[in-house]
């Protein structure tokens, strides 16, 4: 399907149509086909050290077919899952698209996983093979793997380098059904174990639409998206949908820095940029106007709600735009700002054209513009897992059918307004309940976020024997400033004075940092459990 860009939203989502072929197979029809039609760079990765190395499409195409014939060689077949845990290096790429031209199923984890954290995804996942750095090998021990490839020299383990360079530079790629598993990724809930969310070849063909509509990816744009390899918006930022779209991409293998990201940005003339809220947050807070910043056209961000006080100073440092978007592991990209619309500030945006959300109360009846309640996906849709990796209740439980339409209930909160633009205003457990109020703890941290003494904050409801709940705030200050009984004070007349009065943090906690997934979520969940802890301890 090639997909022209967008010109303009309501024409663009009232013409699409999902029209999707049979087969996919990612190594095949988009790397192979980009080799053989412009041969146009495809990957600039970069290190700590400063250095940089460019590789082709024909590059990708030639490498990932000799790691793909190693994998078969170690008896990796279609169908088979693979553990591949590696940094922001090329042979992520290289191993990735190797799976694919196999027909295999990579299991993309981040490099902070315990051996016990590799133990259960291997056991769980029935994986055949792994991937890894010489420095994570120890990690595998114990675990029964029939192939284990490293990056560098371990005992015990092949040398991917090595061991790649002794076969063909080509591939007879498998025929992928289109509804055949091709990727899992394992996501963390709030209790139990990690589940392990099976996407379908068909999720790797449509995640080109989010690149092609929310970020406008066309051939020779530079895509930098700082997402870990492990996390599954590197499936449309990293790897699956800018490359669907024909752009290039950069990996920087580094920590992060506010000014060596923004040199590398000027450096490698990026033109479009995406990160996490997070890492927005403490750019705004760099001397932008050091750095060449010309080629930059767009930034784009998902994972966690960008406060609109931050969307604003980006702009007025960069000149650029900073369009937010939802997603979920389960579905990637589906609500999102464009290029081509008006934003409206907190908002996510409109759906994905092709896709379609309604807003259901707590009997799952839809809900009417401006009043909330769980975003709601309709289904079928080609972005939708195929499912939990062995866990078929717990499938069935996250959908809903109602009056003949199935529904993907997302757990999220949020509500439409009169122009179809979608809120989110919080996870379903996250909603505060104080005084008969239901407060979005997301509303009163973009509040908080407009103060200039405040970097970062959590927002929870703190159990209150008068009220029910408070609304308590984690602030964390720019660098130089004090928390001081004054600042609580002035903090609470902010927040009155930008929302509704009632919303206010009652109680305000000034820490050094916020507790995050290893995504760079916030974990509002654990500040909040900690609260409830500690009003059982007194009661």
């Amino acid at each position: 399907m090639n997909l022209p860009p967008m010109n303009d939203y309501e024409s663009a989502a009232a013409a699409f149509r999902w029209d999707l072929p049979r087969t996919f197979n990612f190594g095949r029809d988009v790397v192979d086909r980009e080799a053989q039609a412009a041969d146009r760079p495809a990957l600039i990765a970069t290190t700590a050290h400063g250095s940089t190395q460019t590789y082709r499409f024909s590059d990708i195409a030639a490498q990932s077919s000799q790691i793909a014939q190693l994998l078969r060689r170690g008896g990796v077949q279609a169908g088979d899952r693979v553990l591949v845990q590696l940094p922001r290096i090329a042979a992520w790429h290289l191993v990735m698209t190797a799976c694919t031209r196999l027909g295999a199923v990579p299991i993309p984890c981040v490099e902070m996983l315990t051996a016990k954290d590799i133990a259960y995804r291997a056991t769980h996942s029935g994986a055949v093979a792994a991937v890894t750095t010489a420095a994570n090998t120890a990690k595998y021990e114990g675990c029964e793997l029939q192939l284990k490839l490293a990056v560098g020299d371990a005992a015990g383990w092949l040398s991917l380098e090595h061991e790649m360079a002794r076969e063909a530079t080509s591939f007879d790629c498998f025929d992928t059904p289109i509804d055949a598993p091709a990727i899992l990724f394992y996501t963390s809930g709030s209790t139990g174990n990690p589940k392990g969310v099976t996407h379908a070849a068909r999720a790797l063909w449509a995640w080109r639409l989010s690149a092609t509509y929310w970020q406008a990816l066309r051939p020779g744009d530079i895509n930098w998206c700082t997402a870990d390899t492990g996390w599954a918006k590197s499936g449309t930022g990293v790897l699956f949908a800018p490359w669907g779209a024909g752009a290039t991409v950069m990996i920087h293998d580094g920590g992060f820095d506010p000014e060596r990201r923004l040199q590398l940005i000027a450096e490698h003339r990026v033109t479009v940029f995406c990160a996490a809220a997070t890492e927005f947050r403490h750019l705004v807070q760099a001397d932008v106007s050091r750095h060449d910043l010309s080629r930059l056209r767009l930034a784009v961000s998902a994972g966690e709600t960008v406060n609109p006080e931050v969307v604003r100073r980006w702009r007025e440092l960069t000149g650029v735009d900073l369009l937010d978007g939802y997603g979920q592991t389960e579905t990637l990209m589906t609500v999102l700002n464009y290029p081509t619309m008006p934003v409206k500030p907190g908002s996510m945006g409109k759906p994905l054209p092709g896709t379609r959300f309604d807003v259901l109360d707590g009997e799952h009846r839809p809900q009417p513009d401006g009043e909330a309640g769980q975003l709601a996906m309709r289904l079928p849709n080609p972005q939708f897992m195929l499912g939990y990796w062995n866990d078929e209740q717990k499938t069935r439980e996250s959908i809903a059918e109602i009056d003949g339409q199935r529904y993907w209930l997302t757990g999220d909160l949020g509500y439409r307004d009169a122009d179809g633009y979608y809120y989110y205003t919080g996870r379903s457990d996250d909603i505060i309940k104080s005084a008969g109020y239901r407060i979005g703890p997301t509303e009163v941290e973009n509040a908080l976020i407009e103060h200039p003494a405040v970097l970062e904050t959590a927002v929870v409801g703190k159990p209150d024997a008068e009220r029910g709940e408070i609304v308590k705030a984690f602030v964390v200050l720019r660098a130089g400033i004090e928390g001081t009984p004054a600042l609580v004070k002035a903090l609470q007349e902010h927040v009155k004075a930008v929302t509704a009065p009632y919303k206010y943090p009652r109680e305000i906690e000034f820490r050094t940092e916020l507790p995050k997934s290893a995504a760079g979520k916030l974990l509002r969940r654990m500040l909040r459990d900690a609260e409830h802890a500690v009003a059982r301890r007194t009661a």
